[in-house]
């Protein structure tokens, strides 16, 4: 597994999630955005399989270092993955290929370069103050309706640890927090804020590989051959291993539950929108 390619995977990821999030912000015509959310919708969900194995074989590796957990079963496990792995490479080259994200990027800079002919026009328009921009206001509308959905979803996933519950709140922290970063690169003075967001997104995150790592453990466990009587015993030891990191981890988030509650609250609310658009000046 390259290094850089890993990491290439994960900016372009992190960066279609980003600009799905700016996009309605732009006023750019409704068919124009729809399309470019449609086609950066496409390549967040074909980098997604390829970028959770990469992840994946990190972990792994990462607990192979580990006398905690069994060697054996960490090999085995890291063979299947591997083998899944390069076939979503394959699959991941042949359907988002470069040529496919070159035309990609070339009608966002399109889509730019109208915004800004549009924004020098309106200050033109409005003198060197220039006005408020009506896309900050839509961006506090944004802000605040995903803070709501961090308080649904934490309020949902109560206190019984369900994975499928505890993504739903990574999801909507992670929301929360591109959205908030816009803000920030509006000037607006929100580092801890953001620092909080992203703390709560990796404790989740983690807890998030974990599970997925679980669920091939768990597969690869029931693949065995029944001659084969030492492997199923050390794909058990490492799956009770990994569960009891699982809940340890819950137990992390339960003591930061309250606080996300409030961060949510608190950045969701009237106040702290008025008082951060005021910061901004």
């Amino acid at each position: 597994m390259e290094q850089g390619t890993v990491e290439a995977r994960h900016r372009m990821r992190v960066a279609s999630r980003r600009l799905r999030e700016l996009l309605p912000l732009l006023g750019l015509e409704r068919e124009v955005t729809r399309k470019l959310n449609r086609r950066l919708r496409a390549v967040t969900q074909e980098l997604g399989p390829a970028r959770e194995l990469d992840v994946l074989l990190l972990v792994i590796r990462e607990l192979q270092r580990d006398a905690r957990y069994s060697p054996a079963a960490l090999k085995r496990l890291s063979t299947a993955v591997a083998r899944a792995h390069g076939k979503a490479c394959e699959r991941l080259a042949a359907r988002l290929p470069a040529a496919k994200l070159k035309r990609l990027v070339e009608k966002l800079n399109r889509a730019a370069k109208r915004v800004q002919t549009d924004d020098d026009a309106a200050s033109r328009r409005a003198g060197a103050g220039g006005p408020t921009k009506a896309w900050m206001w839509a961006l506090d509308a944004r802000i605040a309706r995903r803070a709501a959905r961090v308080r649904s979803t934490i309020d949902v996933a109560g206190v019984i640890y369900v994975p499928a519950n505890m993504h739903e709140v990574r999801i909507a922290l992670k929301k929360l927090r591109y959205a908030a970063e816009l803000s920030k690169d509006a000037g607006r003075p929100i580092a801890a804020d953001l620092a909080a967001l992203k703390a709560g997104q990796d404790l989740l995150g983690r807890l998030h590989d974990l599970e997925v790592l679980l669920r091939w453990g768990r597969a690869v466990q029931a693949s065995v051959s029944p001659s084969d009587v030492a492997l199923p015993r050390e794909l058990g030891s490492l799956v009770l291993a990994v569960e009891r990191d699982c809940r340890q981890l819950h137990a992390r988030y339960m003591g930061d539950r309250a606080k996300l509650n409030a961060l949510a609250d608190r950045m969701g609310g009237p106040n702290f929108l008025v008082a951060d658009r005021r910061a901004a000046g």
